[in-house]
């Protein structure tokens, strides 16, 4: 990072600091009502997005927690192992390729793509007590993409901006699937948190079942938003800790619309996430609550993921090509994305 950093040290206010965290570079970007933790030494995953009048954090974290990957290496030369043995939880960018290992054009990509485990390069763009911007850059190696990403937090703001771009540095035809893997937990995820979407949301499950302990759905035809029709399954309330684990794709968010809310049953306490539904027009929606018993979660979890995505299913890239998609980016094109996380605490008349 550049002197301003050592140059503009401040305790109030918007303020960054830079961190070792488990021998990772961290970014902590705060201000009056958030706390946010990027690792810009492994992927820029958000592993913290703590709002402050509660002491509540967003995020879910995987019962292993943060892992360095230069470290703590991948218990089995395999391309799932590589993402799950370090995977944090938390909120990863996923490109390019999303989902089950993939092979194509040439390159083989593992789980969710290839820059979850690898540094970023760090810029602060602003640094002042009313707002701080920082932007993370890479470019991919498996692929021929350069991707730019600035997260902004202004003062007195209970929420932040994500602002990116991705950009085809080949002379040839690019094709990628691109994603944001956000995972909610305890303790901001209880039993009876609701899931609020737009109207006309449809609902795609996943081809297969994705664990043996049950799934929540019954079948694989498409269905309206939130009621499986065959079972009953109300999607939109988060069950108890069960046996049941599950995948299925929304989509029908109209362009300047998508956005998804979850909610706290006992607080009213919630998220609202907004994104730029041109570009990413699915939200995969994970649902983890002990349904998968052998590796890598063994019963433990508790978490869903609402993550936008260009592409569906989550079978990677050579997949969505086939479907149609997969982004297309012709030499030297850049496509543009922004996405909104916002809390707010409802008053109590309104808790679910």
């Amino acid at each position: 990072m550049s002197d301003r950093l050592y140059s503009t040290q401040r305790n109030w206010g918007t303020r960054i600091r830079e961190v070792i965290y488990f021998g990772i570079r961290m970014l902590i970007l705060e201000n009056e009502l958030l706390r946010i933790a990027v690792l810009a030494g492994k992927g820029t995953d958000i592993v913290e997005i703590n709002y402050k009048p509660r002491d509540l954090d967003f995020v879910w974290l995987a019962p292993g927690g943060v892992r360095n990957p230069e470290t703590f290496a991948a218990t089995a030369p395999d391309s799932k192992a590589a993402f799950r043995d370090n995977y944090p939880g938390g909120w990863q960018e996923i490109i390019p390729s999303g989902g089950a290992p993939s092979s194509f054009d040439g390159a083989d990509y593992g789980l969710h793509g290839e820059v979850f485990n690898v540094p970023w390069d760090v810029t602060i763009v602003e640094d002042t007590p009313e707002v701080i911007a920082v932007r993370f850059t890479i470019r991919t190696r498996k692929s021929p993409l350069l991707v730019e990403k600035t997260i902004k937090l202004e003062s007195g703001s209970a929420g932040f901006v994500i602002e990116e771009s991705i950009k085809n540095e080949s002379p040839n035809t690019a094709r990628a699937m691109w994603g944001h893997h956000i995972t909610f937990g305890p303790p901001f995820l209880t039993p009876g948190s609701q899931i609020r979407l737009p109207e006309g949301i449809m609902v795609t499950p996943h081809p297969e079942d994705v664990a043996p302990g049950g799934r929540r759905v019954s079948g694989v035809s498409p269905f309206p938003w939130p009621r499986d029709p065959q079972n009953g399954a109300d999607l939109s309330l988060v069950p108890d800790q069960g046996a049941s684990s599950d995948v299925v794709y929304l989509s029908g968010f109209r362009e300047g619309e998508a956005w998804y809310e979850v909610v706290q049953k006992e607080s009213g306490v919630g998220s609202r996430v907004e994104w730029d539904s041109s570009l990413m027009p699915y939200l995969w929606f994970w649902q983890e609550f002990g349904g998968s018993t052998g590796y890598p979660w063994h019963g433990r979890n508790y978490n869903i993921g609402l993550e936008p995505f260009s592409s569906y299913p989550s079978y990677g890239l050579a997949e969505a090509v086939r479907n149609n998609t997969a982004l297309h980016l012709e030499s030297g094109q850049e496509r543009k994305f922004w996405l909104r996380m916002k809390v707010f605490e409802e008053p109590q008349s309104m808790k679910v």
